[in-house]
């Protein structure tokens, strides 16, 4: 293990286990990490396991996967470790819904104050205050005692969450977001919610799916399969929805092929003093993506900004005339202990094989378990089959 004082393990448990510790990992043939590897940090011919970020052809890990070539590196993401149905093995569950949730609502708390709301929220801390994730959650019945009791600032309501996905990310957040008094109604029922009939003692939950978020551009019904195989047929609908909304929780896996969720043109047109939605809690992260306006990754000790919209640019921090965005690409990293526990116990089953893989044979011929092969990005520092299309993003 490398020696680090900042992880929520600390040197002597590493120590206590049995690891060796050592201040680098020059002796080591194979090195399992988390996030982005720096580019000075890569050995010729070495067996990295890290969660690279590049198979969408992201422009700011290109010049990290140059490196990696350059260095003939194998490179093992653990994104797409998969079993036969394309389901990942080795991931940290729900655990970036769950921090992403309660650091939405802790920004929301900040953002109300600012523009002059007392709320319940404003008890709320980040993620990463919290000791344990239990603490944070008893801090959050606290909230929903008091919403139950003397409401929401009427101004606010309906006060409505939508969440745009269904897999364990959304239910992470919404995991966070049901401890809180609320009615979940459809997208259907959004659209003709009645603010006076609404009450101000609960919150109001939207779950959207594939067939919110497009429709066929021929007005044909929606097939799922198809959105899948060819989204070129569809356009985007969800915007339709978005002035009902108060935050969204942004929780899907988007490419560029698919429509935009929300996007700078409509949130140019349509932001104004009546606008009602006041942030977006963008899990997902993808940088100019279906949430357009997310401009960054944002860090942990800087998790929040404010897209301002009329002039297209955005501020750090929850002031500013626009819309509160979290965008925190590190998650997880906020309930260290527990999402580390959860994501070792899916990858230890794998580490013997990718230890003990002699990669220096043909890619046919290398053993290793299925998911772990079709994750096998590089070898050698060349791309697998299944990857050679990377290769246009580099040029």
């Amino acid at each position: 293990m490398q020696k680090c004082k900042k992880r929520i393990f600390k040197d002597a448990e590493y120590k206590k286990a049995g690891a060796v510790l050592s201040p680098d990992m020059e002796d080591c043939d194979v090195i399992f990490g988390i996030k982005e590897v720096t580019i000075p940090s890569f050995e010729d011919g070495k067996t990295y396991v890290f969660f690279p970020h590049i198979i969408k052809g992201q422009s700011y890990n290109m010049p990290m996967l140059r490196k990696m070539i350059e260095k003939k590196v194998n490179l093992i993401d653990y994104e797409r470790i998969t079993d036969d149905k394309g389901r990942r093995l080795v991931f940290f569950g729900n655990y970036a819904g769950l921090a992403g949730m309660i650091d939405t609502l802790w920004a929301l708390g900040l953002r109300l104050e600012h523009l002059g709301y007392k709320n319940p929220f404003s008890k709320l801390k980040q993620s990463r205050m919290y000791d344990s994730l239990n603490e944070a959650k008893s801090v959050l019945k606290e909230i929903s005692a008091e919403i139950a009791k003397k409401g929401l600032p009427k101004e606010l309501c309906p006060f409505v969450v939508g969440f745009t996905g269904y897999g364990n990310v959304s239910r992470g957040a919404q995991e966070i977001f049901d401890i809180l008094p609320f009615e979940e109604i459809t997208p259907k029922q959004l659209l003709t919610l009645d603010k006076s009939a609404a009450s101000n003692k609960k919150l109001y939950k939207v779950i959207f799916r594939e067939e919110h978020l497009a429709e066929r551009i021929d007005g044909s019904p929606f097939i799922l399969q198809e959105y899948y195989d060819h989204p070129e047929k569809f356009k985007g609908v969800f915007e339709q929805y978005i002035p009902k909304m108060t935050v969204i929780m942004n929780c899907v896996f988007w490419t560029e092929k698919y429509p935009r969720l929300v996007t700078k043109k409509y949130l140019a047109k349509n932001y104004g003093k009546k606008f009602k939605l006041l942030a977006i809690g963008d899990i997902s992260c993808d940088v100019h993506g279906s949430v357009e306006c997310t401009e960054l990754g944002t860090h942990i000790d800087d998790p929040i900004y404010v897209y301002e919209s009329k002039k297209k640019t955005y501020k750090m921090g929850h002031e500013g005339d626009g819309l509160l965005m979290m965008s925190v690409d590190i998650l997880p990293s906020e309930l260290p202990r527990e999402a580390s526990e959860f994501f070792s116990k899916a990858l230890i089953p794998f580490v013997k094989d990718i230890a003990e893989c002699d990669f220096s044979k043909p890619f046919g011929k290398i053993t290793l378990p299925a998911p772990i092969k079709r994750a096998l990005i590089l070898l050698r520092g060349k791309f697998t089959p299944d990857y050679e299309y990377i290769e246009q993003f580099l040029k």
